[in-house]
């Protein structure tokens, strides 16, 4: 399974911005369109934020606009920009590797991060 390590959450006041990374490790030659998504306590999560290997983005409505993804294919990396950051953006956020690309030896199963928490504080 594709080892993903998120990291750069913390906390921020309403308004701020902060970024947070995953890293996808484990398996030389693959790449993986990635995903993030986010979790409050004792609600399901969410989809967030995806990026394809054509660089096609997509977004949940709720943030659309304040939140970018972006990816290095060199260092298999996914990051996301978080502007305008709100009280409610306070969750763990996931990234998730969606499909792969590479060669035989190359993972297909999902794989899930740790999580990195975000606290954004009125």
């Amino acid at each position: 399974q594709v080892q993903l390590v998120e990291s750069g959450g913390g906390s921020v006041q309403a308004g701020g911005s902060l970024r947070v990374s995953c890293a996808a490790s484990g398996y030389s030659g693959c790449r993986y369109d990635m995903s993030w998504y986010r979790q409050a306590p004792g609600k399901e999560r969410e989809f967030v934020s995806a990026i394809e290997s054509d660089a096609r983005t997509t977004y949940a409505d709720s943030v659309k606009v304040r939140f970018t993804i972006s990816q290095n294919d060199a260092k298999n990396t996914v990051d996301l920009q978080m502007n305008s950051l709100k009280p409610e953006d306070t969750v763990m956020y996931y990234c998730k590797t969606d499909r792969t690309y590479g060669f035989y030896w190359c993972p297909t199963n999902i794989s899930w991060g740790q999580g990195t928490k975000v606290t954004v504080s009125s």
